[in-house]
């Protein structure tokens, strides 16, 4: 069976895309990915769009979305640092990332910001798989 994980931020459009997108690379036999904003932006930014396709993944096709978009409970909720108080998403695990948002700011930054959120969902992955996540 696999986690429902939901990455949430305000804008929905840079960490918690790339972090889903990373999910679903890494993690699609053992988590369903999801992201949400509490106050969508109108697209995804196209800093990570970029930052994305130079690993592989595609977010072009992508949209910001709010919470009611996603599941109503989640196995795991992961808020980006964005001080995003979701406390009307039942989840089991709730996890802030602490991450600084790149939007307006160079690409390089988004670079930064995107390894950051690749080695963290590859550990929340291997957590997964290991069992060493008790909801």
């Amino acid at each position: 069976m696999a986690f429902k994980v939901g990455f949430i931020c305000v804008g929905n459009s840079c960490r918690s895309q790339m972090a889903e997108g990373f999910a679903r690379k890494y993690g699609k036999d053992v988590i369903e990915a999801f992201s949400a904003g509490t106050r969508p932006a109108s697209e995804i930014d196209p800093n990570a769009v970029a930052v994305m396709k130079e690993k592989g993944i595609d977010l072009s096709k992508q949209y910001p979305k709010l919470l009611k978009d996603i599941p109503s409970e989640l196995d795991i909720l992961i808020t980006m640092g964005c001080n995003v108080e979701c406390p009307f998403v039942p989840c089991k695990i709730k996890e802030d990332w602490g991450l600084d948002d790149p939007v307006g700011k160079p690409i390089e930054e988004f670079r930064k910001t995107r390894d950051i959120i690749e080695a963290k969902v590859k550990e929340l992955v291997d957590k997964i798989r290991a069992n060493k996540l008790k909801l």
